[in-house]
């Protein structure tokens, strides 16, 4: 299931609306070829992680089911969630202890994620930005030290084109 869009699109001009729609009917085809049931409860998270380009934390996510009807206690979130990031749907941002929609759901990838330190969006890199260049020099590195990366995660901290240009103003 390749994207013929850039994934890191938090820090550009796009429909939205088109992006998160897009990006849950693919995660819907990749559940349902692993034959795993992305149940209301789930799909309503990965709704709600959709909504912007941000990550959020589970207890924001479980307000806005508890809002829904799903219920408040806390592991109605963290049961979605991890079936979320179990199945490659949605991404654990360790820096904020929280949660991001996966851009590229179904397709084989090491997360590189780009947080402003400001505005607190995120934007997942893609191919297109770089990202498997980045997966290659850390493997580069792990081989060189004869060591064997089982999974990885990169995490950038800076800012936005946004918050950059209003700092430099």
């Amino acid at each position: 299931m390749g994207s013929s869009t850039s994934s890191a699109k938090a820090f550009t001009p796009h429909d939205h609306s088109r992006c998160a729609g897009t990006t849950l009917a693919r995660a819907e085809a990749v559940a349902a070829e692993k034959g795993a049931r992305l149940t209301p409860v789930r799909k309503r998270a990965l709704e709600i992680l959709l909504e912007e380009h941000r990550a959020m934390g589970a207890y924001e996510v479980l307000d806005r089911l508890a809002e829904d009807g799903f219920g408040k206690q806390p592991p109605v979130a963290y049961r979605a969630l991890e079936f979320l990031v179990e199945h490659g749907l949605a991404h654990r941002v360790r820096r904020l202890n929280a949660f991001a929609a996966c851009m590229s759901p179904g397709e084989e990838h090491a997360p590189v994620f780009l947080i402003c330190r400001n505005c607190g969006e995120v934007a997942e890199a893609g191919p297109e930005e770089g990202a498997e260049e980045v997966r290659h020099a850390l493997q580069g590195a792990a081989e060189r030290l004869n060591f064997h990366v089982e999974r990885a995660t990169v995490e950038a901290l800076g800012l936005c084109p946004n918050c950059a240009a209003e700092e430099a103003q």
